[in-house]
C-alpha cells in the first residue's frame, strides 16, 4: 500500500487509524523509524500476519456496510488540516 500524507507545521505525520489497526500500532506504542533512501516507519514490536489478515477484513466489511459511502474526489481533503485536531 502507497499512501500520500502531508507533514505538518511541527513535522507531524497522522497515520490514518487504517493503517494503524492493519499494523497493529496503539497509541502510546513505540515505532521504528528507519532512514535509508526512504523513510520506513514499522511497529516496534512483530505483528502477526494472521492478525493483520483478520483486522483488514474486517475493516473491509465494514466499510463494505457504510451506506452513501463514495470515493473522495481529487484535492477534495486539500484544505483540510487534521494536525490541528491532535496538537495540545
Amino acid at each position: 500500500m502507497t499512501l500520500k500524507l502531508r507533514v505538518g507545521r511541527k513535522g507531524y505525520i497522522i497515520l490514518p487509524k487504517a493503517i494503524q489497526e492493519a499494523v497493529g500500532i496503539r497509541e502510546g506504542d513505540e515505532v521504528i523509524v528507519e532512514v535509508k533512501d526512504a523513510i520506513i516507519i514499522r511497529p516496534a514490536r512483530r505483528a502477526n500476519i494472521q492478525e493483520l489478515r483478520k483486522a483488514l477484513r474486517e475493516h473491509a466489511s465494514k466499510l463494505a456496510r457504510i451506506k452513501g459511502r463514495r470515493e473522495p474526489e481529487l484535492g477534495e481533503l486539500a484544505k483540510v488540516s487534521l494536525e490541528e485536531k491532535f496538537e495540545s
